[in-house]
């Protein structure tokens, strides 16, 4: 779409607005609405000005002035605001230089995939990321100098078995680890799963499925076809507002926090990711799985890189509440066909030209630009280098002895520590001026002041295990 095609968009729709759309360094999406009498020719040139500094990880107030540059191509109208308004995404541009701002996650990734084709490895990324969701019906929190405590509720959940509503307990409900995936009344959110689907179409995504997930008490899935890395960055911000929304127009409430509840399965991303060239599946081939060196070796990129990659795929300290050796999750980094306790999974597939490698680690609280882009550059690093992810992993990683199990290297514990592996581990991000110091250093200070947040708090399980010694 070009902003030809936009201004005919808003005079055939009559919107009367447009909302300029970004994402922040942790990676929560922002705007800003203009009336669309001052968009035209010159606004898809020019851009917005808007205050940098009041932006967390941004520019400071002595150099605050930044541009909101609208991508025409990112045009659609928005399903939710009662006023007709057009949605744009924006790159956000220093305007002493016209130049992407070397923090800005957007302007990011399109560096990412300009260092991709200039690599002369391939000329495109593709990525399908599977966000899980849990949807529920109350959340309460409470955070003070005195205690603190949080409460979510669902109808779905299984300690709701024993409780009497007034409208009668059905008693149709999964239990734990049981979601996965019964037909309904047992899945009560069949409908509102459909309706989030439709609300992606109407924003532009290719919805192909979605299903009840394994948790209790609401967890579910909904996937959109693969894209290039930067769009589909763009899709990842796309589905978390489109069902978001929904679920709040429907008295719900959603999350992609890794681990609200505990002691059954926690919100993972599996991101699918493969390389082409000339319209080549560069991860075909006569090896392991269907697969060629090209993607042994970005699989050992990612392996060897995976502890400073965490920062940013796995970037809140709930991720690590997921992330516990012993269960399902995938905290062991080694590579299998069929093995899901692998952090990293070849999916079967019938077709060569489908050909791709699951990463199983990451999660939703991550920035999807900084993420993608670092897992990119981690494979580019291993295909450069030639690092071979040594011999696949087709044993049950969780049963091995222990002389073998200590073998096999595992993600990291903790977000500090993913930050320190960050920290020591960034030549291979700032691989042709994708990453910056400047960008590592200012998102390690901003996630270390969560880490110290969470250092500070008292937590009420520290309380029952020391309260009386």
């Amino acid at each position: 779409m070009t902003p030809a095609d936009v201004l005919k968009l808003i005079t055939e729709k009559e919107a009367r607005f447009a909302d300029l759309r970004f994402t922040d360094t942790i990676g929560k999406e922002q705007h800003v609405t203009v009336p669309t009498r001052l968009v035209d020719e010159g606004f898809f040139r020019d851009g917005k000005m808007f205050d940098g500094s009041s932006i967390a990880g941004w520019k400071g107030i002595n150099e605050s002035d930044m541009i909101l540059m609208p991508d025409p191509a990112t045009a659609v109208i928005d399903p939710f605001y009662e006023e007709t308004t057009v949605d744009l995404r924006c790159d956000v541009v220093e305007p002493t230089t016209m130049q992407g701002y070397e923090r800005d996650p957007r302007s990011l990734a399109k560096r990412a995939e300009a260092y991709l084709k200039s690599s002369g490895i391939a000329d495109s990324a593709l990525f399908g990321p599977e966000n899980e969701f849990f949807i529920f019906d109350n959340v309460t929190v409470s955070s003070s100098m005195n205690g603190c405590a949080y409460e979510v509720d669902s109808y779905e959940g299984a300690w709701n078995a024993g409780k009497t509503y007034e409208d009668s307990n059905k008693g149709h409900r999964p239990g734990i680890k049981g979601g996965y995936f019964p037909v309904p009344p047992v899945d009560s959110q069949q409908d509102i799963r459909t309706a989030m689907s439709m609300a992606c179409e109407q924003l532009g995504l290719k919805f192909e499925v979605h299903h009840h997930e394994v948790a209790t008490a609401g967890q579910g899935e909904i996937n959109v076809a693969a894209n290039t890395l930067t769009k589909k960055a763009d899709e990842v911000q796309i589905l978390k507002y489109a069902l978001q929304n929904v679920a709040h127009a429907q008295g719900k409430t959603l999350t992609f926090m890794p681990k609200p509840i505990v002691g059954d399965n926690g919100n993972g991303m599996h991101v699918h990711q493969s390389l082409q060239k000339e319209g080549k599946a560069l991860f075909a081939g006569d090896k392991y799985g269907g697969l060629s060196d090209i993607a042994l070796y970005y699989i050992g990129g990612i392996i060897k890189h995976a502890r400073a990659i965490n920062a940013f795929t796995n970037a809140s300290t709930n991720s690590y509440k997921r992330l516990v050796p012993g269960f399902e999750a995938p905290v062991k980094l080694a590579y299998s066909a069929r093995n899901r306790s692998a952090s990293i999974r070849i999916p079967w597939i019938s077709n060569p030209k489908g050909r791709r490698i699951e990463v199983r680690f990451p999660d939703a609280t991550a920035n999807p630009y900084f993420a993608f882009t670092s897992m990119l550059l981690a494979g580019l690093d291993g295909i450069q280098n030639k690092i071979h992810p040594g011999d696949p992993a087709d044993k049950d990683l969780y049963d091995l002895e222990p002389e073998e199990d200590k073998k096999i290297p595992t993600v990291c514990h903790s977000l500090d520590m993913a930050l320190d592996y960050l920290d020591k581990d960034r030549g291979f991000l700032k691989a042709g001026g994708v990453f910056t110091d400047d960008l590592i250093d200012a998102y390690i200070e901003l996630k270390m002041k969560e880490v110290t947040r969470l250092r500070m708090t008292t937590h009420p399980i520290e309380v029952e295990m020391y309260y009386s010694l």
